[in-house]
């Protein structure tokens, strides 16, 4: 198995005795998809800063690609490191293609067929009919294109992307994760921060959730829901309510009267009795959601932390 692209070994970062983050540890293979998640102040842009090498950590180990991030000997992999930050900012006065090409070259991957990438990453983010607009007339959606382009430039091996739909619309936020899908497709292993955590949940390959700098938990999808034991929805159609369901299922009725929310292991032997109904015509089965589970982790953080704060 080759090495991960990004590794943290107890990695903590300290700001006059208080922790911005705490005994951190992470393993990102190339081509993975880490949905990274948390409160505003969790600790999120600390990571990312730390995996950047523009801080330091305190405690631990952070590795991309083989290096320590802020090592002198670290320069020449930054050209393979995209980043977005949450809050995009260019220089008003250069058009849109002026700032692609200005962090292209400071990339280095501005040539005769550098330009003509860039003008390809404009058209991909949908704002070639700016292009040659100062950036002071963009809209902020724009900008955001503006940003997410930059961030793709060299098709980056890292990608680290925070909150990179804020501003988009529909449309836009769709285009974008195709291309995070294109990227992870092209070998590109990418760190995502939302809290549009609907429309990540499809595109992420693992999930972690920090909360006051802490890491709370960490996992597939299925390794979460499996830990939080939260239970399935299943929506039978067609047999006109519950009344003459059996007293078992009947248990499992939602407080809305449209569910059964029925736990993992029961799953199959309910939807056996189910399909054995008369006038069923169809059935739903949905598991815990990113944001249920997300609340989940969340809510029992919260009440360890009272419940340490009581003794």
């Amino acid at each position: 198995m080759q090495p991960p692209i990004l590794s943290l070994d107890k990695v903590g970062k300290e700001y006059k005795k208080v922790y911005a983050l705490n005994s951190i540890n992470l393993e990102l293979q190339q081509g993975e998809v880490l949905g990274l998640f948390g409160h505003n102040g969790a600790g999120k842009t600390t990571m990312m800063k730390l995996i950047l090498g523009v801080i330091s950590p305190t405690h631990g180990t952070v590795n991309v690609m083989g290096m320590a991030p802020d090592s002198k000997e670290a320069w020449h992999i930054r050209k393979r490191v995209g980043y977005l930050p949450e809050n995009v900012s260019f220089y008003d006065q250069l058009t849109g293609l002026e700032v692609i090409n200005y962090f292209a070259k400071l990339k280095g991957f501005f040539n005769k067929k550098g330009k003509n990438q860039t003008t390809d990453l404009l058209e991909q983010v949908g704002i070639t009919h700016a292009m040659n607009r100062p950036v002071k007339t963009y809209s902020k959606g724009m900008r955001q294109r503006l940003g997410l382009a930059q961030a793709f430039i060299g098709q980056p091996k890292l990608l680290l992307l925070d909150e990179p739909t804020v501003g988009l619309d529909p449309i836009a936020t769709q285009d974008f994760y195709q291309s995070v899908d294109q990227l992870k497709a092209q070998g590109s292993s990418i760190i995502l921060c939302s809290h549009v955590l609907p429309g990540v949940e499809r595109h992420i390959d693992q999930a972690m959730i920090i909360s006051s700098g802490n890491m709370i938990v960490a996992g597939t999808l299925n390794e979460l829901r499996i830990q939080a034991n939260l239970p399935i929805s299943i929506s039978p159609q067609g047999i006109n309510g519950f009344a003459h369901l059996d007293n078992k299922l009947k248990h499992f009725i939602s407080p809305d009267q449209h569910t059964l929310l029925v736990p993992e292991k029961e799953k199959l032997s309910v939807l056996k009795q189910l399909i054995n109904l008369d006038n069923l015509t169809d059935i739903s089965v949905e598991s815990a959601t990113l944001e249920k589970l997300y609340q989940h982790y969340l809510s029992l953080d919260k009440n360890q932390a009272t419940g340490a704060g009581a003794l």
